[in-house]
């Protein structure tokens, strides 16, 4: 009687014979990993009760609780990081399912790639002049020490481009196919596509005009405190917010309605990810952030800061859907040459 033996499964794309993530890979997933450290090492002390790198009369001393309640999300968002390095090098990443990956990179570009962007961009205007507040300027506690910045900053700016590689080739291997060819071979998109990137286009409208008014000096629709303490920091990321709104309603345009006939279709899909994911995951993080205590009326948000966000949010949704109904529907078609 012959025994049957299974075959062995098949190595996961992308990935050598013995299903090992290559050298390049796992160098990546230790940058990723080791990135993260410093600022679930200082969350965690923070939680614990140290004050290190939080000056005394910081306005975060004030409101433990809150304070213990924020720290714990953000060390979660980190840790977070980890755990997607480790499922974009892993034989069982490719076997998770496309959304429990694709959700949780979207929201890690959305909150990353305007740091990487913003930071960096900061650093060069002040050593060209720019503007900074100190706390003599303001009158106030500094929130941290500076130092803080530095750190923290410097490891999210790692986390991004390491986790940001991997994740290009985990998509590359896996989802190489939906982006194929140009955005004149596309399908003709549905109505809903086209309605959803109109709303998005109209609704950006506002943020947008709001962010070039703060980006040229106008303090309209700002509160009290915002108002007097802008430096070129401020203007930077006003005018910095604005090109990742263009960039989320132009991807979403050229998807919905084939505009750029000759663009790589991969071209569109990029603003419509990394746009879609700044204005929508960093309008919920401000949102959030505007609901915690406020011991100033002066600091208390108005009501165009928080409408602003709030429909960043919508647009951020209304672009990702008009993304994603696209590669739905290649994917199901195998893609295009």
């Amino acid at each position: 009687m012959t025994r049957l033996i299974a075959p062995a499964p098949a190595p996961a794309p992308g990935l050598p014979a013995d299903g090992r993530p290559t050298r390049a890979r796992r160098a990546l997933r230790a940058v990723a990993v080791a990135s993260c450290l410093p600022y679930l090492s200082l969350k965690v002390a923070w939680i614990a009760g140290s004050h290190v790198g939080i000056p005394e009369g910081s306005a975060l001393l004030d409101h433990r609780g809150v304070m213990i309640a924020a720290n714990t999300l953000t060390v979660l968002m980190d840790a977070a990081v980890i755990v997607l390095a480790l499922l974009l090098t892993r034989p069982w990443g490719h076997r998770v399912p496309a959304w429990l990956l694709a959700l949780p990179m979207w929201a890690a570009t959305g909150l990353l790639a305007p740091i990487m962007a913003g930071f960096p961009a900061q650093l060069a205007v002040r050593a060209l002049g720019g503007s900074v507040n100190s706390a003599e300027d303001t009158g106030r506690e500094p929130f941290l020490d500076e130092w803080v910045f530095g750190v923290v900053y410097g490891g999210f700016i790692l986390q991004g481009l390491s986790l940001g590689l991997l994740f290009a080739l985990y998509a590359r291997d896996r989802w190489g196919h939906v982006w194929r060819g140009r955005v004149a071979g596309l399908a003709a998109p549905g109505r809903a596509a086209r309605r959803c990137a109109l709303a998005a286009a109209v609704l950006a409208l506002y943020p947008v005009a709001l962010r070039l008014l703060w980006a040229g000096g106008s303090t309209l629709g700002l509160n009290e405190t915002r108002a007097a303490e802008r430096t070129s920091d401020f203007y930077v990321l006003q005018a910095l917010d604005a090109c990742y709104l263009a960039a989320a309603v132009a991807g979403a345009l050229a998807l919905a309605f084939r505009w750029g006939r000759t663009l790589p279709v991969r071209v569109p899909l990029a603003l419509t990810w990394l746009g879609s994911g700044a204005v929508a995951c960093w309008g919920a993080w401000l949102f959030l952030a505007s609901l915690g205590p406020v011991d100033d009326v002066a600091d208390q948000p108005t009501a165009a800061m928080l409408l602003s966000y709030a429909v960043q949010m919508i647009i951020g949704t209304l672009v990702a859907t008009v993304g994603v109904r696209l590669l739905k529907e290649r994917a199901g078609r195998g893609g295009t040459a």
